[in-house]
């Protein structure tokens, strides 16, 4: 298979100047005929062009060896007379031996060729490959939009990208495949041309024939070898024409077609009906009309009409009883959702598939994404209407209680950017980020592009919204069960591991170390290095927060890493004055370890901290607080309400980092003493 081609290839090149007999000329040209039939009808079963995107090279090859069946036939013709029982029949039996018949019949068959299917399948090959390469932008765009929100993963993305470069490269070979198809019908004209002038030359002149008898051996044979040539040609041209203009479907163009076709019966009636009424033209033979016509009226009794079934109730339905009052029924109306989305009446459209709404499609993506991301499994988002919401509102549920609300506007996308003034429209806030935005109308995102905005529908902005919500109370959503999953998951492959976690911990426990690192936005998705760590450090306590930071300190840089931009890590430390002052004042109680420190140096600290860290973001910088892990939980639970976006990292965390820079150092001094 892989020499075939290339072999076949260098034999048509032999062709060309090797002289052929008469036996082997008639199987090739068999060969031709059945060749150029079968790219046809595989050209009409493939339900997309990049089905057969080998295309453009076998109309190459094709074209390539009719050419030199061409030069073969037109050696033997001028030399001998006889070409092969296949063109001496075309000749004379095909065209009944007449000359003028057969050159008619060539040139009507090279006229449909080159006139009408050639360049009409050029043309549209031509702007097939335009406006593809144009829309390569477009679908690349598409392609990123729908990984980041998590309808696909890599390896999806990776394949539809390689489908639109091989989209862009298949069209772009058919536009110049194209010109082959185009230059073998000019080339047949030629040929044909120049074997007739020949013939009569080489009859009337070399071998004495009269002018009658030239006619009749050189001329016909000239016709019969345009005719085997033209007929695989203009197969070709039709293969040509129906992948360049075939779309992408489901299924082969013949089913496709009778199934468009027969969708409606009306068209069928009326064609029917049309053929009927022609037969009161005086003249005009009745019976062939009457056939087309009663065939037509026929088929359209076959079809069902359109929206037949539309009205009928749905008698399985309509026959059950209403549901009973059961415990389980109430047991289910009662149960509260972890995780809960709630549309306004106007914002149902999102979730109707039949409208083009997606937003269920992209919620299960995004549960998808966010297992991928932190390494929990997102529990089902119920999504239901609710007539008590505002118009243009969504609220986000967690537990039962409304945790968010935003808006998305029917009609409009969300342009985010500086320079929206004049733009008409609704001006809003990014929910997430809360940056400066307008809900313009949808027909002017192109405009707001141009703007220099972002522009984003409204199913992602709420999938974003609903992100932000997931991953801020991750610890929240990760329940007794979800650890259950989790574990068992480990099990499969780690089975050990396992074993010595649950012998020194109890699910309960588990489950609170794992909910402390998703409070600080770790990902657990190592669990076998977690879950390690955690037995390794529950044989000397079980004390919770002593457990997170040996999870911590297992997982060090790939804590650290996300937060070094550009591979520095901005850090803030503390003084090793009022470190040790935090050491000495660590308390242990209920939650965990606290920190006991003078009010007034607490103020001064917060205050001091405060000002370091609006310093850095003013520089465009993330800062992050960097401390002793002995007092790290404590020091977090400290300052989260001052600075809740700054991470708080230990010193054994940021050792992997290449570049950790000083962002500043507080010591909770008073003024006076740090001036001077």
């Amino acid at each position: 298979m892989q020499l075939g081609i290339p072999v076949g290839i260098v034999l048509i090149v032999v062709m060309l100047v090797v002289p052929l007999p008469t036996v082997i000329l008639d199987l090739l040209i068999a060969l031709n005929i059945t060749g150029a039939l079968l790219v046809l009808l595989v050209a009409m079963f493939v339900r997309r062009p990049l089905d057969f995107a080998a295309f453009p090279a076998v109309l190459l090859v094709l074209t390539l060896f009719r050419l030199a069946l061409n030069v073969s036939a037109t050696r033997l013709v001028l030399l001998d007379g006889y070409a092969g029982k296949v063109i001496d029949t075309f000749g004379h039996f095909v065209v009944g031996g007449s000359l003028i018949v057969g050159l008619i019949v060539f040139l009507i068959l090279l006229v449909i060729q080159f006139v009408v299917i050639t360049n009409g399948a050029g043309r549209v090959a031509e702007v097939g490959a335009r406006f593809t390469l144009d829309a390569m932008p477009g679908k690349q765009m598409a392609i990123d939009a729908d990984l980041n929100s998590g309808l696909i993963d890599e390896d999806e993305a990776r394949r539809r990208r390689a489908e639109v470069h091989a989209e862009a490269d298949f069209y772009g070979a058919m536009d110049g495949a194209s010109k082959f198809v185009k230059g073998d019908a000019i080339a047949a004209i030629i040929i044909t041309v120049v074997n007739l002038i020949g013939g009569f030359a080489i009859g009337v002149a070399q071998k004495g024939m009269s002018f009658g008898e030239a006619v009749e051996t050189y001329s016909l044979l000239t016709v019969g070898d345009g005719l085997v040539s033209q007929i695989p040609a203009l197969l070709l041209s039709v293969a040509t024409g129906l992948v360049v203009t075939r779309s992408t479907a489901d299924e082969d163009m013949g089913t496709d077609i009778m199934r468009q076709i027969t969708a409606n019966r009306t068209p069928l009636q009326v064609a029917g009906g049309a053929a009927l009424a022609l037969c009161l033209i005086p003249g005009l033979p009745k019976l062939p009309f009457i056939i087309a016509g009663g065939a037509m009226l026929l088929a359209s009794t076959r079809v069902p009409s359109s929206g037949q079934d539309e009205d009928l109730p749905d008698e399985s339905t309509a026959a059950l009883p209403p549901a009973a009052d059961t415990p389980e029924s109430l047991i289910e109306d009662v149960r509260v959702d972890p995780l809960g989305l709630e549309l306004s009446a106007d914002l149902v459209d999102l979730v109707d598939a039949t409208s083009g709404g997606d937003l269920l499609v992209r919620v299960k993506g995004l549960r998808r994404k966010i297992a991928g991301e932190i390494g929990i499994v997102v529990p089902p988002v119920r999504t239901r209407d609710n007539v008590e919401l505002p118009p243009q509102t969504y609220a986000i549920r967690l537990f039962g209680v409304e945790v968010a609300r935003g808006q998305a506007p029917p009609g409009t996308v969300l342009a985010i950017g500086d320079h929206l003034d004049d733009l008409p429209g609704t001006a809003g806030r990014e929910p997430v980020f809360g940056l400066d935005a307008k809900w313009v109308p949808i027909q002017l995102a192109a405009q707001a592009e141009l703007a220099g905005a972002t522009v984003v529908d409204r199913a992602s902005v709420i999938t974003t919204h609903l992100s932000e919500i997931v991953t801020r109370h991750a610890a929240r959503l990760l329940d007794r069960q979800d650890v259950q999953v989790l574990t068992d998951v480990v099990k499969r492959t780690h089975p050990v591991v396992i074993e010595e976690l649950t012998g020194q911990l109890s699910l309960g426990e588990v489950q609170r170390v794992l909910q402390g690192l998703l409070q600080e936005k770790v990902a657990i998705r190592d669990l076998v290095r977690i879950f390690e760590a955690m037995s390794l450090r529950a044989r000397d306590t079980k004390d919770t927060d002593a457990l997170v930071e040996a999870c911590r300190a297992e997982l060090g840089m790939a804590i650290a890493h996300p937060y070094a931009v550009g591979g520095v890590l901005e850090a803030i430390t503390f003084d090793p004055l009022l470190e040790q002052r935090m050491l000495e004042a660590s308390r242990q109680a209920e939650s965990g370890t606290v920190i006991a420190l003078d009010p007034d140096l607490l103020q001064r600290v917060f205050a001091e901290l405060g000002q370091v860290v609006s310093a850095v973001e003013n520089r465009g910088a993330r800062p992050v607080l960097v401390c002793a892990p002995q007092v790290r939980a404590a020091v977090r639970r400290l300052v989260g309400a001052i600075v809740p976006h700054v991470p708080v990292l230990s010193y054994r965390e940021v050792e992997g980092v290449e570049h950790v820079r000083s962002a500043g150092v507080v010591s909770g001094q008073p003024a006076s003493q740090l001036t001077g």
